[in-house]
This record gives structure tokens, sequence and C-alpha cells, in this order.
């Protein structure tokens, strides 16, 4: 089986080849980040328009990478929700119109099911079941994993994901578009405890998660201090923002081993390419005995890898009259916000190989 895997879910167009034999074979990636730095964030008619001029050329570039043809493509994964409805269309319209050209079928994928099984393309890959951490701009999600298809929400940011807290604090700090790696930067010449930031619902008996109110404690910092500019505040606030984010991350995660004495974790998502982040949960698994897992770093962000690799999963978990109901499905529709628990149910059982 050899799956070409479309993302443009947001602000970045991603393509790739796998194998179901072979594992991954190529892979490119555009991100508009340049692009909408001016505007502070993402502008979703500019991504629309951008992912129509390059979802073609880079299944193009990673067909010729991998010495290969759209003939001898099985199959076409792409992204059908959640994300900006313009951005889904663009690579939705390319994958279905190929996939009706050469009489192959297309899978739409979740993103964030794609994101879960991006550590499946790590040395080692986890084996199920296990507990998955997805951090990004606009989720962050504790799941258990019993098996491929099968996901229970334990518990979920009540307002802001740790992504979008990230870009916010940025935005106070006057740092550039996206906030994740300028305050991640600036945090690292930052002296730890000199700013001490509210830790939302840490102590909350439940896996649920709040940083708006980290967010606010930043604005107020930014506010009371007698000069906001100065880079040793600057840098001691991100530092404070930083530990205060990954302290409630961290004790979340370890309430939800402790409840669901699973101690293969995933952590998966843009915020999982964090280092002070990866640091921290290491840390706490390790000291529980566990192993952790996170996607090979190139990956962590959106990429076509992980649609790919959630497209072979579900083509093999489906049954052959499944799999024929794909190729005479002429039209079709993308998925905005589309919950990961309303996901189907996989047949598949134990370990997926790719």
């Amino acid at each position: 089986m050899l799956v070409l895997g479309i993302e443009s879910s947001c602000d970045e167009t991603g393509a790739a080849l796998i194998s179901d034999t072979e594992g991954l074979l190529a892979d490119a990636l555009h991100t508009q980040i340049d692009m909408h730095r001016a505007y502070g964030g993402v502008v979703p008619e500019l991504a629309s328009r951008d992912h129509i001029r390059r979802v073609v050329a880079l299944t193009d570039e990673v067909l010729a990478r991998a010495g290969k043809t759209r003939k001898d493509l099985t199959a076409i994964a792409v992204t059908e929700g959640p994300g900006l409805a313009g951005a889904l269309l663009a690579g939705n319209s390319v994958a279905h119109a190929m996939g009706f050209a050469l009489g192959i079928p297309v899978v739409g994928v979740h993103h964030m099911e794609g994101h879960l099984l991006a550590a499946r393309l790590a040395d080692p890959a986890p084996e199920f079941p296990f507990l998955a951490l997805l951090v990004s701009g606009g989720h962050t999600q504790i799941l258990r994993v019993e098996k491929f298809g099968s996901y229970e929400l334990l518990g979920e940011t009540l307002d802001d994901a740790a992504g979008e807290a990230f870009d916010k604090t940025a935005q106070l700090l006057g740092l550039p578009y996206p906030g994740g790696p300028a305050v991640s930067a600036l945090a690292e010449k930052g002296v730890p405890g000199a700013i001490e930031l509210a830790r939302p619902m840490i102590h909350a008996p439940n896996l649920s998660m709040s940083f708006s109110g980290l967010k606010t404690s930043v604005l107020t910092a930014v506010r009371s201090a007698p000069d906001p500019q100065d880079e040793t505040f600057r840098a001691n606030l991100a530092r404070g923002f930083v530990d205060a984010l990954v302290d409630v991350l961290a004790a979340k995660l370890v309430r939800a081993i402790k409840m669901t004495r699973l101690n293969h974790v995933v952590v998966a998502g843009g915020v999982s390419a964090n280092r002070q982040l990866r640091e921290r949960l290491t840390l706490e698994v390790k000291r529980r005995r566990g192993e952790i897992y996170f996607p090979p770093m190139r990956l962590c962000t959106d990429n076509g890898a992980m649609i790919a690799c959630a497209g072979i999963a579900r083509l093999e978990s489906m049954s052959d009259e499944e799999r024929n109901a794909l190729l005479d499905k002429l039209a079709f529709g993308v998925r905005p916000r589309w919950p990961l628990e309303m996901l189907p149910a996989a047949s598949l059982p134990g370990n997926l190989t790719v």
C-alpha cells in the first residue's frame, strides 16, 4: 500500500508518501509563517489561497523524491478536519480530484488522530494502550488510547490551548509570531522563580486545564512593571510563563498516569517540540518507570506524514466494502469542527505497523 498524505488544515501545507512496508519514503512542508507574521496570526483567506498555490507542487515534489508517479499510488489521505474551512477545502479539492482521476480511494483523516499517530513514525514506536497528551495551537487534551480508533478523552483545556497561550504571551512581550519558539528562546535567558505566575487548576482533582488565567497573569505583570521593555524583566517573565505552563501540564499528566495506571505516554502536537516541556515530562514519566514517546522533531508541527500514517491505519481497518464505497464517493465535504471522540471506531486490533 502506497499512500499520499495531504495536510492543509491551517498555516502549513504538507505532503508525504508512506508505504506500509517501507515506511516514510518522502515528505515536504511549506510553512506560511513569514506571510502571517505581519498580521500577528493566521489570516484564513490568505492561508487558503496559499494552500491552493502549494499543494500540487508539494505532491509532485514528494513523488519525485521517492521515485514514484501518481499511477503508483494506492490511496490518498487528506485532512478532513478540524481546521480552517477554506484551508481544508483547498487540500480536499486536490485530493478528491486526483483520486477520481486515478480511480483510487480518498480517505478523510482527523487532524488530531494524525498527531496521535505521528509518534508511530519514531523509533522505537509506542505500543497500545498508552496515554496521549496533545498540545498544539488549538488543542490541549489528555486521552487514553486503547487501540487505533479507540480514544477516550480524559481532560482538556476549558479555554485557551497551550499554543494559544504561547502566542498571546509573545504578543505581550513584543515577540514575533509564532509565539512558541520565541517565548521559549527568551525564557532560556531568564532566572527560574524570579517572577511567579498563576498556575490555574493545577490542584484541581480532575484533568481539566485552563490557561486564560496564566495569560492574564502575564498581562498584569507587564502592566505593573516599571519598564516593560527591560530585557531582564522580559526574560524572567518569559521564564515564569514557560515554567507555569509546564508545571500545569506535568501535574495533569502525572495525575492521569495515577488514574489510569498507564505509564506509556505519547506527547504530540506543535508544542511538543518545546525543549523545556520535553525535558520535564520525560523526567516525570521516567520517575514512574514509564516510557515517553515524541514524534520526530520535524513531525511535531502539522505535516503530511502524520496524515498518510493515519490514512493507512484507517484503510487497513476498513472492509473491502467500505473501501469500495470510497471509490464511489464523488461528493466530499470538510469538518472545521470535528471532536475526536466522534470518529468511527476501527475494527483493527492490536498494534499498527507502518
